[in-house]
């Protein structure tokens, strides 16, 4: 350590360190040990350990089975809070609002909490005939066009220890309940980028998704259109991909956009 770099270190506030060390696990590719975080942020290892324990306390942190340090759910509906602050209310209102004039139907934003998607915006159609999931629902990840396309986001590897411990239960006659099949569509699904439920989730409701990335480039949150079978088949919603894209590109830049300058982690 430089003589600069001590100096810096010794007038860091424990602030300061619990926002590297957010930052740190949050961008990250893979779990990091708390050895690996007091190297590479220059921390002593009994301040470390101290800060880690009152931000596991505090749920902006978690330890895995393999006792590394991975986010939270608390941490990932602060970083997707971004897309919800009120200085981006309006323009995020107006990009689902035209997403959903030009394809008729119900749009809106999911993200992933624990084995659900959370809808966490969404504008609703003008159609007499409407499915109501509201903001704050909870849907199936194995069975609905968001989760689906969330889960083909992981590993192979990773993606299979998952199907391992979901419950896969029948929602619908096209509920895909076998580990293997459920994969191969998975797999699919990870070479297209496109989400879909083709009436496994509901039946008479086809939906289908497009991923909404972070700065990083991973997969933060999922922009999704739902349709009753009476008004549209999936074929119809999967041609509507490059407008649902444009519009998930553009939400995506919100995160972009609200990028601190000054040092401190983004969302």
């Amino acid at each position: 350590m430089t003589g600069e770099q001590a100096e810096r270190r010794s007038k860091g506030s424990s602030i300061s360190r619990v926002l590297e060390i957010v930052e740190a696990v949050a961008q990250s590719e893979r779990a990091l040990s708390p050895a690996e975080l007091a190297f590479m942020l220059d921390i002593p290892k009994p301040s470390i350990h101290r800060l880690l324990q009152q931000l596991q306390a505090d749920g902006y942190l978690q330890v895995d089975l393999r006792g590394l340090i991975v986010p939270s759910d608390r941490l990932q509906r602060i970083a997707m809070g971004v897309l919800y602050a009120s200085r981006h209310k309006a323009l995020r209102r107006s990009i689902l609002q035209r997403v959903a004039r030009e394809t008729g139907e119900t749009c809106g934003i999911a993200i992933p909490d624990g084995i659900d998607m959370v809808y966490y915006d969404r504008v609703q159609s003008n159609w007499p005939l409407q499915i109501h999931l509201p903001v704050g629902s909870h849907v199936p990840m194995w069975c609905s066009a968001s989760g689906k396309l969330y889960l083909s986001s992981f590993s192979r590897a990773r993606r299979q220890q998952i199907l391992r411990n979901l419950p896969l239960t029948r929602l619908s006659r096209n509920t895909i309940t076998d580990p293997q099949e459920l994969e191969a569509a998975l797999q699919s699904i990870a070479e297209t980028g496109l989400g879909v439920d083709n009436e496994e989730f509901i039946d008479g409701m086809v939906a289908c998704s497009v991923p909404i990335r972070g700065p990083e480039g991973r997969l933060h949150a999922c922009l999704f259109v739902h349709a009753p079978t009476l008004r549209r088949n999936l074929d119809e919603l999967e041609a509507m991909e490059p407008l649902l894209r444009r519009a998930a590109d553009e939400l995506a830049e919100l995160l972009l956009e609200a990028r601190p300058q000054d040092g401190l982690p983004s969302a």
